[in-house]
């Protein structure tokens, strides 16, 4: 089936976030006297931060009564942090008018809470492009589960055959192939040899190799 519809996911892949939701996190656990390295961090990446809070409280056994706060911690500071220092990545505003001027329905699918999500879609001035929103905050399962891909596929009104997808982490990718759709990935530069990627239909360097051609290939 032909594509029609583009679903992008946001943190790492539209905006440069991922480094400020790292140092959010790090911050947070640092407060509980633990830290991650770098390869820790970067495991976990996708995760919502509900799941991310669990899995590292329970990683360096720390009591899980500090949780919520610990979650509520790391958002507030990654919101603050965003909206201050996150920056456009590559062919991140280019891309949304070269696929509208294709026709393409375009949707946003993230792990995220929504209230970051205006943030990043006032800070990229892209609201106009997207003609729907899905979240995974309040969802019971987050990705790799694929909900919040068929949820934002149902908001735009079609089948998930009809889906291409944008993503830069590992968990996302599977996500997308959970939920039957093609994936385009675009991993961190320091990830990109990794053959893990190979499950993606596609892997690009940056959104700027967007182009008919890869489209045409899909």
């Amino acid at each position: 089936m032909k594509p029609t519809t583009v679903i992008f996911d946001m943190d790492g892949l539209l905006i440069d976030s991922e480094p400020l939701w790292e140092e959010a996190g790090k911050e947070t656990l640092a407060e509980f006297g633990v830290s991650l390295t770098d390869e820790q961090y970067h495991f976990s990446t996708g995760l919502r931060t509900k799941e991310w809070v669990d899995w590292w409280l329970t990683w360096f056994n720390i009591d899980k009564k500090h949780a919520l706060t610990a979650e509520l911690t790391i958002v507030k500071k990654a919101i603050d942090k965003i909206g201050t220092h996150g920056i456009a990545l590559p062919g991140a505003l280019e891309i949304f008018p070269f696929l509208k001027e294709r026709g393409y329905r375009i949707g946003l699918a993230t792990s995220s809470p929504l209230a970051l999500v205006r943030v990043v879609a006032e800070k990229l001035q892209i609201n106009d492009y997207l003609q729907a929103i899905a979240s995974a905050e309040e969802l019971k399962y987050g990705k790799p589960h694929p909900q919040v891909y068929l949820d934002c596929a149902d908001a735009l009104g079609v089948s998930p055959l009809e889906c291409v997808c944008f993503e830069d982490s590992f968990n996302g990718m599977i996500a997308v192939k959970a939920a039957r759709m093609k994936c385009v990935v675009v991993p961190a530069k320091h990830h990109q040899h990794q053959t893990r990627w190979d499950a993606a239909d596609i892997k690009l360097t940056s959104l700027l190799d967007v182009n008919d051609e890869m489209l045409e290939k899909l």
